[in-house]
């Protein structure tokens, strides 16, 4: 039987490691993330894996890329709404034009969004 322990903790790094035959191996564990990445986190996951590989492969061997993304989500999302609402506002989008004319309606709502989303896309995603 042999003498060495199954666990051992390192102070220089502070990792534990646990014995498994002849090597001890460290006991890594990724931290739990709950909030969902969204359609503009997986828009950046795809550019950062196409363009920006380097912050990439940082942020996914840190453990730290569904936290950036589920953040990076929540405030293009933020942004989103706002930008929305202001041109709207701007633009005499309304209920009213709604009620009396819901062609029209759609067209400006449909030319908001898609120039909202250039904004977003541009602003937060794509750099």
């Amino acid at each position: 039987m042999s003498n060495q322990r199954k666990i051992l903790h390192d102070d220089r790094n502070g990792l534990d490691y646990v014995l498994v035959g002849d090597y001890y191996l460290p006991v890594l564990s990724l931290p739990e993330e709950t909030r969902p990445i969204g359609y503009w986190g997986m828009l950046r996951k795809e550019y950062m894996k196409n363009y920006k590989s380097g912050m990439y492969s940082y942020l996914l061997l840190t453990g730290k890329l569904d936290s950036y993304l589920a953040d990076l989500n929540e405030q293009a999302q933020e942004r989103y709404e706002l930008i929305e609402a202001q041109i709207r506002s701007a633009e005499g989008v309304t209920e009213e034009l709604k009620a009396c004319n819901p062609m029209e309606w759609v067209r400006q709502c449909n030319n908001v969004e898609n120039r909202v989303q250039e904004i977003v896309l541009s602003e937060l995603v794509y750099v």
